[in-house]
């Protein structure tokens, strides 16, 4: 055979730099190998003669020469060169199907994860390419965050680290982590409760999937959530087999009245709901605690963005009025400092404590130690504080930003609702107006907008728009508000006094 027969294979690769140019090469070629394209004992030419062939990286080649190496589909000769296998593996059958994208459901799989509900499967995290997308929900503003000093501080974990390693640690969390959580909750959220009581977690999602496995039982427990809600909450009870039961949310907050008397489990997010915004009144924070009192419920707590409060004095949070031990406080850092730290907690009531701790173990057994004593030194040096004090101030100023802006230029179609905390915003449609059109246009725009519907338990409730101001600046939410004005009607108020000149002159 021709020394470069093989550059007459028909394979098609994807662009330079997409990041899948190897995986598909080594699938092509294995596809080549085991449908007889390249014979056995063939030898294969160079990586240097195939990577100038097919205008690609020599280690690009190198590396799915060298997956086909360890497969079995290839081997080498020292100084020969590199042949086809003259027996190829046993496992050729699973190989030739293990790129597939979709398959039929299998019946070895759990009958839930068979043909999974979209929410359960579908990404909480933006599919937008760009990181720099304007209105991007649940993100901070990572570009003020100190990076200098948790650099520094996780050098002073590691150092310490290398002095006692430490293997396995406790489950619950590293002992001087949970303590200045319980000091950092109680100043700033008035949380009582003692570091035996905090659990580390990663994240809320990992929160609220250890609180479903210790408090569902599949197929019989009622769980309530708040309607419209949260999705990747509603995932995690999915995937315990809780039985859901939607609760509409009003000015107030939750409507304890229209709780089914069945209910076991009560998720809320009463400080800022998500999505509306609206904090729940003291009138009902009092009936839902009595709720769970009366009827031997449990409350999850979820304050995802309680430290952001801008001007309205905070409501105290339902697990510093509880009194008969049914409150599960969940808290993030994810927005306070940056979502890739993924670290939470739970503040569990005592007896729940050790199977909180117990699902943790079997989950992960612990989170990252050195992540753990940083996130520590972080707080108890005062910098989580200050970064929050700051933080404040600028959400609160794009937050007036986009009140503004909604209210002058946008109300013949949009009603937001008045909100005093957090890092979004939501309005509702007023007009009968194709708002899910709107969403799509403005998400090819690099706006990462979400449509209020997808939020709903039925997908059918009230219209709106769900919009972020944490991780773009004033400039950047200007241009946004400007682009978004575009895909509205033409038609708009007959005078305009807010923002930039090209804003007014955008909106005449």
């Amino acid at each position: 055979m021709p020394k470069h027969a093989m550059l007459e294979l028909a394979i098609t690769l994807p662009p330079r730099g997409s990041g899948a140019v190897m995986r598909v090469l080594h699938r092509e070629l294995r596809a080549a190998i085991l449908d007889g394209r390249l014979k056995p004992g063939l030898r294969l030419p160079s990586t240097r003669i195939l990577a100038d062939s097919w205008g690609v990286s020599r280690n690009t080649v190198m590396g799915a020469y060298d997956l086909l190496l360890s497969e079995g589909y290839l081997f080498a000769r020292h100084g020969a060169g590199t042949y086809v296998a003259e027996t190829l593996p046993l496992r050729t059958e699973r190989a030739s199907i293990i790129d597939e994208t979709e398959t039929e459901p299998d019946a070895r799989l759990n009958a839930l994860w068979r043909s999974p509900p979209p929410y359960l499967g579908k990404p909480w995290v933006s599919s937008m390419a760009s990181s720099h997308a304007i209105f991007r929900l649940g993100v901070p503003d990572t570009a003020s965050f100190p990076f200098h000093i948790w650099r520094r501080l996780l050098a002073r974990s590691l150092r310490a680290l290398a002095k006692v390693p430490a293997a396995y640690v406790e489950a619950q969390g590293r002992p001087l982590l949970r303590e200045a959580i319980a000091n950092h909750v109680s100043f700033a959220r008035a949380v009582a409760c003692r570091p035996e009581d905090v659990v580390v977690t990663a994240g809320t999602q990992q929160a609220f999937d250890l609180l479903a496995r210790i408090l569902v039982t599949a197929g019989r427990s009622t769980v309530a959530l708040e309607d419209p809600g949260y999705p990747p909450l509603r995932a995690a009870f999915v995937a315990a087999g809780a039985k859901l039961a939607p609760v509409p949310v009003d000015a107030e907050g939750l409507v304890v009245e229209r709780l089914p008397a069945d209910t076991r489990v009560i998720c809320v997010t009463p400080s800022h709901q998500f999505p509306l915004g609206v904090a729940m009144s003291m009138r009902r924070r009092a009936e839902l605690l009595e709720f769970a009192r009366v009827n031997g419920a449990v409350v999850i707590e979820d304050d995802y963005d309680g430290e952001f409060r801008f001007g309205a004095t905070p409501r105290d949070a339902l697990q510093t009025l509880d009194r008969s031990g049914s409150v599960f406080y969940v808290g993030t850092f994810s927005k306070s400092l940056f979502p890739g730290i993924r670290l939470g907690f739970v503040v569990a009531p005592p007896w729940a404590r050790r199977a909180l701790i117990t699902a943790k173990q079997c989950a992960d057994w612990h989170s990252p130690v050195m992540e753990q004593d940083a996130l520590a030194a972080f707080i108890s040096e005062g910098h989580l504080a200050r970064h929050v004090r700051k933080m404040r101030k600028l959400y609160s100023e794009r937050r007036e930003l986009m009140m503004s802006s909604l209210q002058t230029h946008f109300s013949p179609w949009l009603e937001s609702i008045p909100s005093s905390g957090g890092m979004h915003l939501t309005a509702l449609v007023r007009e009968s107006i194709d708002i899910e059109t709107i969403v799509r246009s403005a998400r090819q725009r690099n706006m990462d907008v979400r449509s209020l519907r997808s939020f709903w338990d039925d997908g059918n409730g009230q219209a709106g728009l769900v919009m972020g101001y944490g991780s773009s600046g004033p400039e950047a939410l200007t241009e946004g508000l400007l682009q978004l004005r575009r895909l509205f009607p033409a038609s708009a108020p007959a005078r305009v006094v807010w923002g930039s000149s090209r804003l007014v002159a955008e909106s005449r």
